[in-house]
């Protein structure tokens, strides 16, 4: 068994969304997006680096490399039926494409979970442009990996305002 260190998972991570056609930039536009109304002073540099820090924990790692497997065993026809149509068809009342998104926001409490729902309705960006792959790709957990990645980053975001606004500095200072 080899073990990773968090920047190896990082790495793989991110190659595995450009794969996919899923460039860092293209989520930290949807956070900014979502953010740039509260906060005067954001950039997209910030929303990347609130991005990375998201995508530098274990367990949001670990989301996302499942969420891709199965869509990338998907198009491989390896699931047997039903589930193979279910997940390749992206059927509407599967809903486990959204649950293990929900690991990822739930990081960053209910505001994650409010800019998820809101993005999953919405499909803004390369979450658009993800979901209208359907028949051609299998996308069914990439595009709601992406929008939980964006719903992430932007709580993040909030959290640190209103860190900052409370107390003066910043969450990574404490």
């Amino acid at each position: 068994m080899y073990n990773y260190d968090m920047e190896e998972l990082y790495q793989l991570t991110v190659e595995r969304l450009k794969e996919k056609g899923v460039e860092l930039e293209a989520i930290a536009e949807i956070a900014y997006l979502l953010q740039k109304d509260y906060q005067e002073d954001l950039t997209m540099e910030k929303c990347l680096s609130h991005l990375s820090k998201v995508m530098h924990k274990r367990e949001i790692i670990h989301a996302v490399l499942t969420g891709l497997s199965i869509d990338e065993m998907a198009e491989k026809n390896l699931f047997k039926e039903p589930l193979q149509s279910i997940i390749a068809n992206d059927e509407g009342l599967y809903g486990i494409d959204e649950i293990l998104p929900l690991s990822i926001v739930n990081v960053y409490g209910s505001i994650g979970l409010t800019n998820f729902g809101y993005l999953d309705k919405k499909k803004i960006g390369i979450i658009k442009e993800l979901d209208e792959r359907k028949g051609r790709e299998v996308t069914t957990f990439t595009d709601d990996l992406v929008a939980a990645l964006a719903a992430a980053t932007a709580s993040r975001l909030a959290h640190e305002q209103g860190y900052i606004k409370d107390r003066g500095d910043s969450e990574d200072e404490k």
